[in-house]
């Protein structure tokens, strides 16, 4: 599949992302919609598939608009349904138009469509992938606290929050510097019989373990890891290392980069760093200088 590689700013910083193009350009997508919509006449008019063959479009709009990450379109077609006086495809629509936002960090907007969601009381209500959306959206602007009072309102509407729900809630604590609050998710998931992954879930932890400056914690969930027959991945390690360091824990740093090669991952950038600030800790306390990374 082609891909394109996206500079976009967020706060003082850049990242590169590589976003993949859409099978079919979300513009073309949109035009092909809102064609058949106005040459297929009057509702009342309509008969058989006539209306669904429109309602599909505009889906299908929506949708290629998510994928290209077009979320003022999105909102648009929306927008459009409702004038003409079309139901759309609930919430396939509705939980397309979420995630856009969320993927542009317009958390309040995605907030917003799923509030209008269970205003309007569609059926069938919003479900898991609608308050996933949401969870994903508040992640993306930095919003944990909504972020948690989304798990709790799937739980008030008989929803079980899945993985990718708890991922994402972890990784706005994470964000949000709340390591116990992201901590206490990934118990969670353990006490729904949910299987917490490597990347997601237990480098998130890890990490928020680092921003709160609880290397003992980081290292307990490494080991957790572990028992529980998951690899650390680079991820991991780097948030564990990086933890140790801020701890003044220049031995276990160490001892941490020496379980990488062993386990057959290459250090990057990150993770050397730091274990080049430990060793020079340790050549410091130890008077030597024979240390060298």
């Amino acid at each position: 599949m082609e891909r394109s590689i996206v500079v976009a700013p967020r706060r003082n910083s850049f990242r590169c992302e590589a976003r993949p193009k859409p099978l079919q350009r979300w513009d073309q997508r949109v035009r092909e919609g809102r064609a058949v919509a106005a040459g297929a006449g009057a509702a009342e008019r309509d008969v058989g598939g006539e209306v669904e063959a429109r309602r599909h479009f505009y889906s299908a709009g929506i949708s290629a608009c998510e994928k290209g990450w077009q979320w003022q379109p999105a909102l648009a077609l929306l927008s459009e349904i409702q004038e003409a006086t079309l139901e759309p495809d609930a919430i396939f629509s509705y939980n397309a138009g979420i995630s856009a936002c969320g993927k542009a960090e317009q958390w309040q907007r995605a907030l917003a469509l799923l509030s209008e969601m269970r205003s309007e009381k569609l059926e069938p209500n919003p479900n898991v992938i609608s308050y996933n959306a949401g969870i994903s959206a508040c992640e993306q602007g930095e919003q944990w606290q909504r972020a948690l009072v989304l798990l709790s309102e799937m739980r008030d509407a008989k929803l079980e929050p899945d993985v990718i729900s708890c991922n994402a809630g972890i990784s706005a604590c994470r964000k949000g510097e709340q390591w116990q609050r992201a901590l206490a998710l990934l118990s969670e998931m353990w006490d729904a019989k949910l299987k917490p992954d490597v990347i997601f879930s237990y480098s998130s932890g890890i990490s928020a373990c680092e921003k709160g400056e609880q290397w003992q914690r980081a290292l307990a969930l490494l080991s957790e890891m572990r028992e529980a027959k998951l690899e650390p991945s680079t991820i991991s390690y780097n948030a564990g290392i990086s933890a140790c360091e801020k701890g003044e824990q220049w031995q276990r740093a160490l001892v941490l980069l020496s379980e990488m090669w062993k386990a057959k991952l290459e250090p990057d950038v990150i993770s050397s760093a730091t274990a080049r600030a430990s060793a020079r800790a340790r050549r410091a306390s130890s008077g030597s200088g024979r240390w060298r990374c």
